[in-house]
């Protein structure tokens, strides 16, 4: 076995959380699964403590951004102190990916995922997903005014009308979709479409506050922000809705989180508990439970109390491995918004 100690030295310019629960049950020198984890801490937080209560296995999250993760573990390599890479959006997993750094998943251990969510690799798994939607301001537009398309944004007609948030994971995760489905040109002529057209945002969050005040007249964000205040308060989405887009467009787009082993991981057979923990009903349903909102991908489970349930969703079929995370942040910048 590695040194982990000396493994863990190299950290990670994440914040680390050691779950208290977790390194109450053994001593130093027992070994714990390092899950390098891009997804939001407080599902983790749920999920991980019950997968211990089965397993007796140890975990320690350290958390922080996709692509600042992916770079991170492509930097380190074989010397990662990383078992497990969780994402948000898919992207930053194609880049680990890509630099050959993932152990193949057995087939039967992500047999609960339906294969479109899944890479044609084997390399890793979706576990989690969400949909993009436009919010709008129910007092100042309604459903019938949302375009066919979101490349319609683009369009002058939607001058002023438009917000976003560019520099997260998210947004940059449908511009990877965009460019799977429509290519380089028509990619970089949308954002500069709505570049022209939109306001930019700090945070999807900010975004949602926007559209609700009437600030702006439509967002574009992920279900899962809506969906959260909907259930809380209502601060900020009582004068918004959700529109969905359909038949296949780029702005139906399902964005999966991702999960993969290190090839370098000495914990391979603890890894892959957790992956089985993780795609299997009990942990899925620990996700669809939990405050995320996001759509557990076992269909054995479902989401419940949201707008739109995830099978009357109509994404566009995207390979999950070509979301090229590189290509998308060379136009963005290219564009201005980076």
């Amino acid at each position: 076995m590695k040194n982990r100690l000396l493994r863990a030295g190299l950290g990670v310019a994440a914040a680390t959380l050691v779950l208290p629960l977790l390194t109450a049950c053994g001593g130093d020198d027992e070994p714990t699964l390092v899950i390098y984890n891009a997804q939001h801490e407080p599902l983790l937080k749920a999920l991980a403590p019950e997968f211990t209560k089965e397993t007796g296995i140890e975990v320690e999250l350290r958390n922080g951004k996709d692509l600042e993760l992916s770079n991170q573990i492509v930097q380190e390599g074989k010397a990662s102190p990383a078992d497990i890479f969780l994402t948000e959006n898919s992207p930053g997993m194609s880049q680990v990916e890509a630099a050959g750094l993932l152990d193949k998943l057995p087939a039967d251990l992500v047999a609960p995922i339906p294969e479109q969510y899944r890479p044609r690799s084997g390399l890793w798994t979706g576990f989690v997903a969400r949909s993009t939607v436009l919010v709008y301001n129910t007092d100042q537009t309604d459903e019938a005014a949302m375009p066919a398309s979101l490349l319609d944004l683009a369009k002058p007609e939607w001058k002023g009308k438009i917000a976003f948030s560019p520099t997260g994971a998210d947004f940059q995760a449908i511009v990877a979709a965009v460019l799977d489905l429509e290519g380089e040109a028509a990619t970089k002529a949308w954002l500069e479409g709505i570049k022209a057209n939109g306001k930019v945002y700090d945070g999807n969050n900010l975004v949602l506050e926007a559209v609700n005040s009437g600030e702006i007249e439509v967002g574009i964000v992920y279900h899962y922000y809506w969906e959260r205040d909907h259930k809380e308060s209502g601060d900020v989405s009582d004068h918004s809705s959700q529109y969905y887009f359909s038949n296949g467009d780029p702005g139906a787009f399902v964005s999966v989180s991702g999960a993969g082993i290190l090839k370098s991981s000495d914990m391979k057979t603890e890894a892959r508990k957790f992956i089985e923990f993780l795609v299997n009903e009990k942990g899925q349903q620990i996700l669809a439970d939990s405050y995320a909102l996001e759509y557990p991908l076992n269909p054995a489970v479902q989401l419940e109390g949201v707008q739109k349930p995830f099978s009357e969703l109509q994404p566009p079929a995207v390979n999950v491995s070509d979301l090229d995370a590189k290509k998308v942040v060379d136009l963005m910048t290219e564009v201005g918004f980076l």
